[in-house]
């Protein structure tokens, strides 16, 4: 949540509010890697002000460069994508004046991205040209074709932008893991949005890559296998300062993407273990001390939490709701107490059975899947 705010607030603090509509998940894992690769210091966060989003809290959010990287490439493909759209001509979009002015829009996020990123040395160009390479690459793809082929401006766009998080943290020699681990993150985003989208564009008519080169889901579910343990060897490749967020999102977070996506059941430990070596410490904390290590700086302390009144909890409730932090959060504050609850799609144990006859502890997830026991059993 702290990239993720810190990503719209550095959209608002340089491109003004309306580009706050940009923000998307996908686009803070540039501010993740770029923290992960940094020494840990009390100005990358900052105490930001209530937002609804938050139910009327203040929290700590990033700040920085990462987060600034994050907004240009966010602006950047959110422009592509409206241009995509008034391509095809869906809702709205059919009609001519507002195809003009989404892409009177879509031109001025262009130009914001470009001087952003012009501002960290990134070269926006590289997004752009990889994005208008899309369409061509798509109209010459048919039965038979390779569906990398298809993916392949997508992976060239992250693998950009991941590699340029090592030139801001000046980390040179991680460039090039983490542009490998951005193609495969590419590559994922791109497969796993075709497999989303198949029934619906099979039904509206809409090109899919999938239908167009006739893949079957299993190969398309064993590329997106290969990619994630090429994301996750890649990152263990490279150094950070601490990779335990990146390593949550990227390795765990990842995997449950895709088991959701294809309808799998599997635990994410079961198939992928970590290997030894992996970078970063077990999730957890990233601002806790580190074991052997000194202590990450203190974060702002959290405001008071009074209880509130009936139709004001109501109100928070529902917004709670809208945003679906009820359910998709891990954890969110009670609307009327305050106090730290879990969300819905959390209470269930993704680990369950994977450490049968381990007696050393009991949070299978923090203890055995990321890893291994302490007390040395063998699960």
């Amino acid at each position: 949540m702290a990239h993720l705010c810190g990503l719209c607030l550095a959209l608002r603090a340089d491109h003004g509010q309306f580009a706050r509509v940009v923000t998307n998940y996908d686009g803070l894992i540039v501010s993740v890697l770029t923290e992960a690769q940094v020494e840990r210091t009390a100005d990358r966060r900052r105490t930001a002000g209530p937002c609804p989003l938050r139910a009327m809290r203040t929290a700590p959010v990033a700040r920085g460069e990462g987060a600034r990287l994050a907004a240009a490439v966010s602006l950047v493909l959110a422009s592509a994508k409206v241009r995509d759209h008034v391509a095809d001509r869906d809702g709205l979009l059919k009609r001519r004046p507002v195809a003009a002015a989404a892409r009177r829009v879509a031109a001025g996020w262009d130009r914001a991205g470009a001087r952003t990123g012009a501002e960290l040395g990134f070269d926006t160009a590289v997004l752009v040209d990889a994005i208008d390479r899309q369409t061509g690459v798509e109209s010459l793809a048919g039965p038979g074709s390779s569906l990398l082929t298809v993916t392949e401006p997508t992976e060239t766009a992250t693998a950009a932008a991941f590699a340029h998080t090592a030139v801001l943290a000046g980390r040179p020699g991680n460039a090039a893991p983490l542009a490998e681990a951005g193609r495969l993150f590419g590559r994922l985003a791109h497969l796993l949005d075709a497999v989303e989208d198949q029934g619906t564009d099979a039904a509206s008519g809409a090109w899919n890559p999938l239908t167009a080169t006739g893949t079957p889901l299993a190969e398309a579910r064993r590329l997106c296998d290969d990619a994630l343990r090429g994301v996750r060897l890649a990152l263990a490749d490279a150094e950070f300062t601490d990779g335990t967020l990146a390593h949550v999102l990227l390795v765990h977070e990842l995997r449950r993407s895709v088991d959701r996506v294809f309808g799998s059941i599997g635990c994410a430990h079961g198939t992928d273990e970590r290997p030894a070596g992996s970078f970063g410490p077990p999730p957890g904390n990233p601002y806790a001390p580190g074991p052997g290590g000194p202590p990450g700086p203190p974060l702002p302390p959290e405001p008071p939490r009074g209880r509130r009144g009936l139709i004001a909890g109501c109100l928070v409730w529902a917004g709670l709701a809208c945003t679906c932090q009820l359910c998709c959060a891990g954890t969110f504050h009670d609307p009327w107490s305050g106090q730290r609850r879990e969300g819905l799609c959390h209470k269930s144990d993704c680990c369950e059975g994977c450490c049968e006859g381990c007696d050393c502890c009991g949070n299978c997830c923090s203890c055995c899947g990321d890893g291994g026991c302490d007390c040395g059993c063998d699960c």
